[in-house]
């Protein structure tokens, strides 16, 4: 694999975006799963969390879209018609969740006693 597509699994400024989001945490647990039960599943989570924008067909087609690129790029292995997350590629965009999360958190913390 390419040296721009190993640094290509982080992303750029502003973060991942909530899908991108909600599709890592669905390959980061031990299950394998068929892309229609991984779009049921990160929809619903979508829906829980009031950010499923756009309509169901759009975020198919995003999904699928964000799928194929971390099959690319190596973070997400596919095997005939199943996906499986691999921990270690996945390792730097979870990184960022996490910044992100953290990120967040501050600035809530701070809205709420500004002499943080």
């Amino acid at each position: 694999m390419s040296m721009k597509k190993r640094l290509s699994l982080t992303l750029r400024r502003g973060g991942p975006d909530v899908l991108t989001e909600e599709l890592v945490n669905a390959v980061m647990g031990e299950a394998d799963f068929e892309f229609k039960p991984m779009f049921t599943l990160v929809y619903a989570n979508l829906r829980a969390r009031n950010a499923a924008h756009g309509g169901e067909e759009m975020l198919r087609l995003r999904l699928y879209e964000k799928l194929q690129w971390l099959v690319q790029v190596g973070g997400v292995d596919k095997t005939g018609k199943t996906y499986r997350g691999n921990d270690a590629r996945l390792r730097p965009l979870t990184e960022q969740l996490a910044a992100k999360h953290c990120r967040e958190l501050l600035s809530a913390a701070r809205e709420v006693t500004p002499d943080l």
